[in-house]
């Protein structure tokens, strides 16, 4: 089994001048910016990013739909509880008032059969 040899340093400085070659090869090979290939990738990108932007536009537009559909109905509810709370306060003044009434009878009835008994008796 052969043992493992370290690299000279001209052994590293020709792997990385290699390196550096197919680097800038790769760089050399990529397609300038008018090339058709070039064009029309940038061109379907351009489309990809329009038709993101136009689902978002919708769904910005559906929800801002349901934010003002939630909205008035809140409101519709908020009308119906104060009408309710309106209504429930007007009869508890009724009863109040009939109660006060129906107290008052007799208080008089009492006042009346009290006098009764005096002026009878």
């Amino acid at each position: 089994m052969r043992s493992f040899r370290e690299p000279s340093l001209q052994e590293r400085l020709q792997l990385a001048a290699k390196a550096r070659q197919a680097a800038l090869a790769k760089l050399k090979a990529q397609p300038a910016a008018d090339d058709p290939e070039v064009i029309k990738r940038r061109q379907e990108q351009m489309a990809i990013a329009e038709a993101r932007n136009a689902r978002e536009a919708e769904k910005a537009e559906k929800r801002r739909k349901e934010a003002e559909e939630r909205a008035a109905r809140e409101a519709i509810e908020k009308a119906e509880r104060e009408r309710l709370a309106q209504r429930a306060a007007i009869e508890a003044v009724i009863r109040g008032e009939a109660l006060a009434a129906e107290q008052k009878a007799k208080r008089d009835q009492r006042y009346a059969a009290r006098k009764a008994r005096k002026s009878g008796g």
